[in-house]
């Protein structure tokens, strides 16, 4: 079956998972989980696949074997296009709506190192400057785990300091469970935005990981 959208059921889940984050609940109400949350999820991938690349969907229980919060369940449902290890483009699905993001999410010590590089040397940081004002400009906002103070060498009249200061860097969407989230206007809103996230994918997959974004 093709994606009609998310249903009532999806957020309704998350709510409740929200309020009581244990195996009873989530045994209880798996019905809702695979036919309201997996289900159109993996339809709504499929019907982008073709353009983007097959998705991961990621599993709805969390690894608690090193965090102090020992709730067993992802409160979200998310699907990874893996453009490159560690970058590409992300739907999810929770209470709180609907989010769309595209960009690279955890980077290993010397990855940061690459991009730090090539975000200070103006042949390449004036391009990604105008990528991330781009989508600011677009609505979109732009998250990432990024330090309080500067890097360690970085002067700090530096014109790019607020993007060296990040780790990690992506540009997300976030939508409320409005009536079109129900509907396939879904497929297309997430297609545009993973459309205007390409660019700013490109460039990290050419400077963080060193290769060229694959062709589809």
């Amino acid at each position: 079956m093709g994606f009609t959208g998310f249903p009532d059921e999806a957020f309704i889940f998350y709510e409740g998972l929200e309020a009581d984050n244990s195996k009873a609940y989530f045994t209880r109400h798996k019905h809702l989980y695979d036919d309201a949350v997996r289900a159109p999820m993996l339809a709504l991938t499929d019907a982008l696949a073709e353009e983007f690349g097959a998705a991961q969907l990621f599993r709805p229980y969390r690894d608690v074997r090193f965090a102090k919060d020992k709730s067993p369940y992802k409160t979200h449902q998310g699907a990874f296009v893996d453009v490159q290890p560690g970058i590409g483009l992300y739907v999810e699905v929770s209470a709180a709506g609907l989010f769309v993001a595209g960009g690279i999410y955890t980077q290993a010590s010397d990855q940061v190192a690459r991009y730090r590089e090539a975000a200070a040397e103006d042949l390449t940081g004036k391009p990604l400057e105008r990528l991330v004002d781009d989508l600011r400009a677009s609505g979109y906002d732009i998250g990432g785990d990024r330090l309080k103070t500067r890097p360690r060498g970085v002067p700090e009249d530096h014109p790019r300091l607020d993007l060296l200061r990040h780790r990690s860097l992506y540009a997300g969407l976030r939508s409320e469970p409005e009536p079109w989230v129900h509907t396939p206007e879904v497929a297309g809103r997430v297609r545009g935005a993973w459309r205007d996230f390409a660019p700013l994918v490109q460039w990290l997959a050419t400077h963080v990981r060193g290769s060229e974004l694959p062709r589809r």
